[in-house]
């Protein structure tokens, strides 16, 4: 199945931000495992904080730092990029396999916002990255699915409006940040 242009691109461009940023939480992790008084890089006031986040049970789920599933993610996601920038076509099965393991991406993100925002009250600068390139690459990844000419209505609608949709996406994660540290950000001013 052909990519287009921009799926070609999103997908090289968010898989190569999303690789720095995991790439940094890693070694910023590896830093803070062996000096316990090392500040991250990412460690800017109280609310963003990637040493409140790091040090957290959420921060390594499967008993190794989350970073790590994105290091191995991400490097699948560039280097389907690149191929598809290359116009090699990649088969239907490829593209299934890549929008299930996005949508298994989505919903720990998902999860790892849930519990940045209500269980630790701190968010981590590049975990944001990994959040907001995510979901445009779950889009765009799962938009190949569609067949332009002979799908139903409501997959072409869906494909149609994914802009919109990513946009309002990308307004609720804001506005829920927006609400959780509103006290925060008031006394800031």
């Amino acid at each position: 199945m052909k990519a287009t242009r921009t799926t070609a691109w999103v997908l090289t461009i968010g898989g190569l931000f999303g690789l720095t940023a995991a790439l940094t939480l890693t070694i910023e992790r590896i830093e803070l495992l062996m000096d316990a008084s090392y500040v991250p890089s990412c460690s800017l006031d109280p609310v963003l904080s990637c040493g409140s986040v790091m040090t957290t049970d959420q921060a390594a789920l499967f008993g190794f730092p989350n970073p790590i599933i994105g290091i191995v993610a991400f490097t699948v996601v560039v280097v389907t990029g690149i191929l598809t920038l290359a116009k090699i076509e990649l088969p239907h099965w490829y593209w299934l396999g890549l929008s299930l393991g996005t949508l298994l991406g989505e919903v720990f993100i998902h999860w790892l916002i849930d519990q940045s925002l209500y269980q630790i009250g701190a968010l981590c600068p590049y975990c944001m990255v990994v959040w907001v390139v995510t979901m445009p690459i779950f889009i765009v990844s799962l938009s190949q699915l569609v067949d332009r000419d002979h799908s139903s209505k409501i997959p072409r609608l869906l494909l149609e409006w994914r802009w919109t949709i990513l946009a309002v996406w990308y307004a609720i994660v804001i506005a829920l940040i927006g609400i959780r540290f509103s006290d925060y950000w008031a006394s800031l001013f």
